[in-house]
């Protein structure tokens, strides 16, 4: 423990602690985690925690949504997280924001 924060005294041991979550269950931490980021994220304006809520979202992926609404919220998310890539020059994240964006719409939207 460093301040108020925890972390892995090596990176072998994160690796442990992370295999023995059954794969099936990761996606949904990875959504969860992801989906607590975005409003500390906006409140502190840190576009880099942005990027990193967006990104552990699309880990989760549209299996992990709850309802319809999430879905419009998550792909708006991803529209705005690849317009500020695009702003960066990283039109290989933007592009992958995009895409995940899109699968989080229903077919027919």
């Amino acid at each position: 423990k460093v301040d108020d924060t925890y972390s892995f005294g090596h990176d072998r041991l994160q690796e442990a602690a992370y295999n023995m979550i059954p794969p099936e269950d990761r996606y949904i931490l990875h959504f969860k985690y992801g989906a607590a980021l975005v409003p500390r994220s906006l409140e502190l304006q840190d576009d880099s925690l942005l990027f990193t809520a967006a990104s552990q979202i699309n880990r989760g992926g549209p299996a992990a949504l709850e309802d319809a609404e999430q879905a419009v919220v998550f792909a708006n998310l991803n529209l705005t997280v690849g317009r500020k890539a695009m702003e960066m020059s990283d039109f290989s994240a933007a592009y992958s924001f995009f895409d995940n964006g899109i699968s989080f719409l229903r077919k027919n939207h």
